[in-house]
């Protein structure tokens, strides 16, 4: 009967470690309900569907591992043993055996079956608080990963946006070569309309279709620019593929938006970024995790003092061990290193000048941080400063090319005159859409410098 239980316990572990061996399904983004998709929703799939988040947990499981680990160190250790021994003596020892049997009228056995059977205990009382600095450590750590895990998804989010914004100035452009092949599309038709009544010259029929022509061009090559935008975009997003399905377009750029003007006060803001920053958080917990290394460090330096207790049994020649077999032990160990050939020492120098590193780290990234903000605020007001330039530009540019649109048609003016207007307008409002996407990407980085990009964005773990 043992037996068979032996083997149904053997089956059930495999199909427990095949089961954990079985790979993952990754949740794929589902974007069925979604027809335009604007940056907040993309931020949010981003977040769900990325599979760098799911590898950064996974990372954080196994530091919440670790400190399991570091917890069971506390307890103490409980070992059963049991052992089965056929054994066969020597011709020396099984005559022997034999000449001290016959002082007593027995005789001996050459083979001999031993059995035994025990069950040990130890528990570690002292050993230089070594234990209370591991589990510090590993706690630390699991800390610092939940940090790295908030870290990386500030940066895919400003990362998301970036990609997106880049997308949006690609659909833009598309946009405005669509225009602009629809205008030299009209003025194709009214010149050759002018030509068929012997109105207009051959050559405006003629230079209108090379505008046309280039206008083609330029429309070729902002679909393809755009293509290969959103390709990127999905990748960001875990989307299968890094292909957005034929359904899904992005939010129109809106260039009626509304610019604010910067008035935080920026020191306020470098002490608000220093607490939200996830990385600065998770530079801290490195310098604690150094600070306990060095407590793990000068542990050997300690005796390390251990409560052992033991009940054993054998028997020979009978698995049957009765209670007359067993004897029992208690002891306590102590034992103190006094000389590791400066090992221990180097150990702890070693220790030390870690700790040393992760503070000046932490002063870096600190600095780092004060001099991204203040980069961030200065792109983010030249570029609301270059948005009202070019939106001012745009309407000049407008009435420019609507006159010599008027004039030309008139006879009062050239078909250049009207070319180079109308690709003022097109370069203009280029312009225009690279300024407001440069002030959504100056912004988008700035609340990323500040650990603002996460507020109200639900991300996987539930946290907001």
């Amino acid at each position: 009967m043992k037996k068979y239980i032996l083997v149904v316990a053997c089956c059930l572990s495999l199909v427990g470690m095949k089961a954990q061996a079985t790979e993952e399904q990754v949740e794929v983004p589902d974007l069925s309900r979604i027809e335009v998709l604007n940056l907040r929703t993309a931020q949010e799939i981003a977040l769900a569907g990325n599979p760098d988040m799911v590898s950064a947990q996974a990372r954080i499981e196994q530091a919440r591992a670790r400190v399991n680990q570091a917890v069971a160190a506390w307890w103490p250790s409980v070992d059963l043993t049991a052992v089965g021994q056929k054994e066969r003596l020597s011709d020396s020892a099984y005559e022997t055996s034999q000449a001290l049997a016959s002082l007593y009228g027995a005789t001996a056995d050459r083979t001999n079956d031993n059995f035994s059977t025990g069950l040990q205990a130890t528990w570690l009382l002292f050993d230089g608080f070594f234990r209370n600095f591991n589990e510090k450590k590993a706690r630390y750590d699991e800390e610092a990963n939940i940090s790295g895990l908030l870290n990386s998804q500030r940066l895919l989010v400003v990362s998301v946006a970036e990609a997106f914004l880049n997308a949006q100035l690609a659909q833009t452009n598309v946009d405005i070569a669509k225009a602009d092949k629809a205008f030299y599309t009209r003025q194709l038709e009214d010149a050759q309309n002018r030509y068929d009544v012997g109105a207009g010259p051959w050559g405006d029929v003629l230079n209108i279709k090379v505008q046309l022509n280039s206008a083609e061009t330029n429309l070729m090559l902002n679909q393809r620019e755009f293509e290969a935008a959103g390709y990127g975009l999905a990748a960001l997003l875990g989307i299968p593929d890094a292909a957005f399905p034929a359904h899904v377009r992005l939010e129109a750029l809106d260039r009626e938006f509304v610019t604010e003007n910067f008035e935080e006060n920026v020191e306020q803001l470098l002490q608000e970024a220093l607490v939200a920053r996830p990385d600065v958080r998770r530079q801290e917990l490195n310098v604690k995790q150094a600070e306990a290394g060095t407590g793990l460090a000068e542990a050997p330096f300690y005796p390390t003092v251990q409560l052992a207790g033991a009940v054993n049994g054998a028997r020979q020649g009978d698995v049957s061990v009765t209670g007359d077999d067993f004897g029992n032990s208690v002891s306590v160990n102590i034992a103190w290193n006094l000389f590791a050939g400066g090992a221990d020492k180097a150990r702890l120098a070693e220790a030390k000048q870690a700790k040393r590193e992760a503070r000046y780290a932490l002063l870096n990234l600190r600095n780092q941080v004060a001099s991204e903000i203040r980069q961030d605020i200065a792109l983010l007001e030249a570029a609301q400063e270059q948005v009202r330039l070019q939106r001012e530009t745009v309407g000049l540019v407008e009435e420019n090319r609507d006159l010599a649109k008027n004039e030309y048609e008139a006879g009062e003016a050239s078909l250049v005159r009207l070319n180079e207007a109308q690709r003022d307008l097109s370069t203009t409002y280029g312009r225009l859409a690279q300024a407001l996407v440069g002030y959504h990407r100056a912004l988008q980085r700035l609340d990323s410098a500040t650990g603002r990009n996460l507020t109200g964005l639900v991300m996987e773990n539930g946290q907001e």
